[in-house]
């Protein structure tokens, strides 16, 4: 099947999958990993197919949303890519990128490299910071009924990978506990780029919410 082909049929796949899926991992937020996936590698020699397949299916599965079960998304990836008689090496290099792209409350090191895995790992990061990341964090926050903030609960920069995906802190923590970390953590030069100016945003914003908060603003 000609490369385009399987491509077109991934994006309908999940577009399909997805249709009702929370705001911050739905369609849109794979669109948007796919185009920063395709900005970053215009900088790095790698393999095209394996980026935009691997950037469309990181979130098939999202294991947050299916009790923590990190297999289904996988599976579900791996049983899709067979059905479009994608090449054996192709599809366990995008499982690869799948069980190995998430932040995993940072102190989990990657089990496996790659500049495709670098690529989608920076765009899918990319959209957890600057306005969207912001966004996207606070529409999570609220499908889980989470405070906004409170001051007696501070960030836990030191979770496990368990405590992280168990946490129920207000939503502002996880500015620290996550987005904020995300700038030193980038692997393309174009990455570091576009995560500094996106960084510098959400500082902004913490500092005006805070300045709300107390009523300075």
């Amino acid at each position: 099947m000609p490369v385009s082909s399987v491509v077109e049929n991934t994006i309908q796949f999940v577009k399909e999958t997805l249709r009702n899926a929370e705001g911050g991992h739905d369609w849109f937020h794979i669109q948007r990993v796919l185009n920063n996936s395709r900005l970053i590698a215009k900088d790095e020699k790698c393999n095209m197919l394996i980026v935009e397949l691997g950037a469309l299916l990181h979130d098939i599965a999202d294991s947050k949303f299916h009790n923590g079960d990190e297999s289904v998304g996988p599976e579900r990836a791996e049983k899709f890519l067979k059905s479009q008689n994608v090449s054996e090496e192709v599809i366990d290099h995008v499982i690869q990128i799948i069980k190995n792209i998430s932040f995993k409350g940072g102190n989990v090191d990657r089990k496996f490299s790659s500049i495709e895995l670098d690529i989608v790992q920076d765009a899918d990061r990319l959209d957890a910071l600057g306005a969207i990341g912001i966004a996207r964090t606070f529409n999570y926050g609220g499908f889980k009924g989470r405070a906004l903030y409170d001051p007696e609960i501070e960030p836990n920069l030191n979770m496990t990978k368990e405590e992280y995906k168990a946490s129920t802190a207000p939503t502002i923590n996880h500015f620290y506990e996550k987005l904020l970390l995300l700038k030193d953590r980038m692997n393309t030069k174009a990455g570091r780029r576009i995560a500094a100016d996106r960084h510098a945003f959400m500082i902004a914003y913490l500092n005006q919410f805070y300045a709300e908060w107390n009523g300075e603003a």
